[in-house]
């Protein structure tokens, strides 16, 4: 894990900028940093690195290839390296390899057989640059799914990349100019989805994807490698044959290859164990494949409904596992909250990133890797906004049903033109605009009028969810799931857990996100996941072969904290308030502040809660700890 910069066809003290990039970027990867001037052709790449496999300066970075052609910075694990490397041998490739990394191999699997096949053979987790020297060419990829991050775009006549916004805003001469468009879509969701960046002419490369860019760098081409939307359709089209009990054997024999390749590492390696379904079922099969007890870590919190800490604990006691856990409280959050703009360096606010940064920080003073379980609601059914799709568009269409179909639907879009200022026909509007999973899931967002209208500028960007394609795919539950696994788990989830993780220099991989447990997901029925009573039914099938069915049948929690509660009153409700107040003057050109201030309202005189106050909170966070730079 590691992360990379670089700069093409540079103006100005390239090597001053490259540094500073670099700088910003210590937490991602403390033990090395790096960089390769390509001075006639103006281009120089940057590199720190977190050191899991070839801790020795055989696996430094930037990498030449063995011909001398390439170079590259790659950031993140290539898990089937080791068979790319036998492959490679036995397709005639002639190579003396000075290490053990794998990006060494993927750096000579690249020269070997060109962008596309290689990617097609990976099974990682990655964002890398690639430079061939020859022809003067840089490529940037990014993994199937989205795990790991890279922006690129344009800085003072320079094309520019790197792991974080935080580099780029090292950049001599960057303006940091706010993107305003972006905003719309960021307070409904509380999060900046791909390809978006905050700044202007910033971009995040999205998922499955390589972009090409030529010198002298001036324009691009982005392809992709990996379509999600592809694989669902394929799946659904050549679907699962078998039984439930043998589609469970294939999801353990495919879980159990992915569990080992991540198991592989030259550091201290653990897994967080919240006490649900899929982190247990990584972990029973990480303890099952280990000679010795494995690390397992998770936090708890004093108010009993937000505690999971405790059936943590019973499941690690059963799998034998070597269990660390930890009571965090108030004070524990109220000192994590200046470190969030240093961590995702763009407005975020998923809430769940507060549990997640504390378990990473516990897990980071005893390992240097950790697996987690996260993509599981994702792939097999599991939130509970698919359990209750059927029931909610009941409800829906039960309230217009009465009327035809066009009547109801012009009346719907009516009513929304009119009730930007009215709860009542803006509930109206939403519900009679609604007929289909997918509009059900859009909608979801937007479940107070003031939410559209907290941007001053609108939500001029489409998210993918808006562009999604109703009716894909053969159900509403599995629209959802796509339309899941295309923006929310990449944008939100995925970014959540990469920044939460760096920030303290941990690696987190996720076994559930292999490649060939995403395609095979695609092929099983739906009734293989969620048969309207059970949710993620496959994978409990599977983890009741290790722990047993009554450890694991109990309400969840979720992995969050009560920030809502928080917020009413005592010390974090004067954060809140002094944040209002001091953001207030840098926040008035970007939203209007006198609809925060009574949502804000709502919360601390009504006890009503809309996530998306939480949103403005870290919004204007963001803006002041940014301000000065």
């Amino acid at each position: 894990m590691c992360g990379i910069t670089g700069i093409c066809h540079y103006k100005n003290h390239p090597i001053e900028n490259i540094k500073a990039m670099n700088a910003r970027i210590h937490h991602r990867g403390p033990d090395a940093t790096g960089y390769l001037l390509l001075e006639k052709d103006e281009v120089i790449l940057g590199h720190k690195r977190l050191s899991i496999l070839e801790l020795s300066d055989a696996g430094a970075q930037p990498m030449r290839s063995s011909d001398n052609r390439y170079a590259i910075v790659f950031n993140g694990e290539i898990y089937n390296f080791k068979e790319i490397k036998e492959k490679l041998k036995e397709d005639g490739a002639v190579i003396t390899y000075r290490g053990s990394s794998d990006t060494e191999v993927l750096l000579e699997a690249l020269s070997f057989y060109g962008m596309e096949k290689t990617l097609s053979l990976l099974r990682g987790m990655f964002a890398f640059a690639l430079y061939d020297c020859k022809e003067r060419i840089l490529y940037l990829a990014r993994d199937c799914m989205g795990e790991k991050p890279l922006y690129y775009g344009r800085v003072k006549g320079s094309f520019v990349f790197a792991s974080d916004l935080g580099s780029i805003q090292a950049m001599e001469g960057f303006e940091q100019e706010i993107d305003t468009r972006v905003l719309g879509l960021y307070f409904c969701y509380g999060y900046i989805p791909e390809p978006y960046s905050i700044y202007r002419n910033i971009y995040k490369l999205q998922k499955g994807s390589y972009l090409t860019v030529k010198a002298p760098f001036d324009t691009w081409k982005e392809k992709r490698f990996f379509s999600i939307e592809e694989v669902a359709v394929k799946g659904q089209a050549h679907p699962f044959r078998g039984s439930e009990e043998e589609a469970a054997e294939e999801l353990e024999r495919l879980l159990k290859r992915s569990v080992k390749r991540q198991m592989i590492a030259d550091v201290p390696l653990g897994a967080f164990l919240s006490g649900g379904t899929d982190s247990t079922a990584v972990v029973s099969l990480m303890q099952s494949l280990s000679d010795k007890k494995v690390r397992t870590f998770t936090i708890g919190f004093e108010e009993e409904a937000f505690n999971e800490a405790k059936a943590a604990k019973e499941e690690a006691a059963f799998l034998g596992t070597d269990h660390t856990e930890l009571y965090v409280g108030f004070r524990d959050v109220m000192d994590l909250l200046p470190d969030i703009p240093k961590a995702f360096t763009e407005p975020f606010a998923d809430s769940s990133m507060l549990p997640t940064m504390l378990v990473s920080k516990l897990a980071k003073e005893h390992v240097t890797v950790s697996l987690s379980g996260d993509g599981g609601d994702e792939l097999f059914c599991g939130y509970n906004s698919y359990r209750n799709l059927e029931s909610g568009l009941a409800t829906v269409k039960q309230k217009g049903g009465f009327l035809p179909k066009g009547l109801r639907r012009q009346i719907g879009r009516m009513s929304l033109g009119v009730g930007a200022s009215s709860p009542l026909l803006y509930k109206v509007g939403r519900c009679f605009t609604i007929d289909t999973a997918e509009d059900y899931k859009r909608a979801l967002a937007l479940s107070d009028c003031r939410i559209a209208r907290l941007a001053k500028e609108g939500n001029n960007y489409p998210s993918v969810n808006d562009l999604y394609q109703d009716g894909l795919l053969a159900t509403g539950h599995e629209n959802l799931m796509l339309m899941d696994q295309m923006q929310y788990l990449p944008d939100d989830i995925l970014v959540k857990v990469d920044r939460a993780g760096m920030f303290y220099s941990l690696e987190n991989r996720i076994p559930l996100l292999d490649r060939d447990i995403v395609e095979f997901s695609w092929s099983l029925p739906l009734s293989y996941k969620f048969d309207g009573i059970t949710s993620k039914k496959i994978l409990k099938n599977l983890l009741y072969r290790y722990v047993p069915r009554e450890m694991m049948e109990r309400k969840k929690t979720g992995f969050a904290v009560p920030v809502s509660l928080w917020l009413q009153s005592g010390e974090m409700r004067d954060w809140a308030e002094s944040i209002l107040s001091d953001g207030r003057e840098l926040a008035k050109e970007y939203l209007d502040v006198k609809l925060a201030d009574s949502m804000w309202k709502d919360l601390t005189e009504n006890g009503k809660w809309l996530p998306n106050i939480w949103y403005v909170l870290m919004f204007e966070q963001w803006l002041i700890a940014n301000r000065n730079k």
